[in-house]
């Protein structure tokens, strides 16, 4: 199966536990689904069988409330065994943001913005001090670089010459109040990581070589941690999610998810 394939997959159970749940964030799930199929399927090795060590490559959800992504790759992966249709019930371990007490493959608990980078960093340098060959990855959204936090952990994996870290921002210019330019710009991204001494790559988030090409990059870099600013489209994969931001936080109705889901195959 390819990366592509398994993405559709991906973007159907995305739109499925969403649904069920009667409540999630679809949006920004969709936008940074290739993405992470990419990172999963192609990059990072993790597997069944090391998910519970740290013996191997780590990723951090920074904008934890686009759970529904990771957890459907988990599931993709054969890592999750949970049934994705419990997602946000009372008593699942699927809560609407990711908790590593409780999900086999989640790296780190996130949700409040700025701290899952943060925590990506304390891997980063962990990995360092321990003489942990292995990278940490993690997805930030563009909004959550509104958060003052994203920035001085920004300064600090610069300090610290973290090369093993790779931090992707999925810029899909919305967020939850709509346009980001409007609620609070955070832009230029890829100028202000520059200006804390980061390595930047800006790609196309939906161009599956673009992505593969960006982590070989990153992998090169030395003595400088590596962002990549992903353009991408909120609701990518459902014609009518796509650039909308009322889908941040809305599940489909039953109808709705029929026609995403015929959409998504047929696409």
């Amino acid at each position: 199966m390819t990366t592509q394939e398994h993405a559709k997959k991906i973007r159907e159970d995305i739109v499925k536990m969403v649904t069920a749940a009667k409540s999630g964030h679809p949006g920004g799930s969709l936008s940074a689904t290739d993405i992470l199929s990419v990172l999963y399927f192609e990059v990072m090795d993790i597997n069944q069988e090391n998910a519970g060590t740290t013996n191997r490559d780590r990723f951090v959800l920074s904008k934890g409330h686009a759970s529904p992504v990771l957890y459907a790759v988990l599931k993709e992966k054969g890592i999750l065994t949970e049934d994705i249709n419990t997602f946000r019930h009372i008593d699942s371990k699927l809560q609407g943001h990711p908790n590593m007490n409780y999900v086999k493959g989640v790296d780190m608990s996130t949700g409040s913005l700025g701290q899952g980078i943060s925590a990506a960093v304390g891997m980063a340098i962990a990995n360092k001090v321990s003489m942990n060959d292995h990278r940490v990855y993690a997805l930030l959204g563009d909004g959550e670089c509104e958060e003052g936090q994203v920035w001085e952990a920004a300064m600090a994996a610069a300090h610290y010459q973290l090369d093993n870290l790779c931090a992707v921002v999925d810029f899909n210019g919305l967020q939850i109040d709509g346009d980001i330019h409007k609620v609070m710009d955070p832009t230029p991204i890829d100028k202000k990581f520059e200006a804390f001494r980061w390595h930047v790559i800006s790609i196309d988030g939906h161009d599956y070589d673009a992505i593969r090409k960006a982590f070989e990059e990153a992998k090169t870099v030395k003595g400088k941690p590596t962002v990549i600013v992903a353009k991408t489209i909120k609701g990518k994969g459902v014609s009518f999610m796509e650039n909308q931001a009322a889908w941040h936080g809305v599940a489909p109705t039953q109808e709705e998810c029929e026609a995403a889901v015929k959409e998504i195959r047929e696409g």
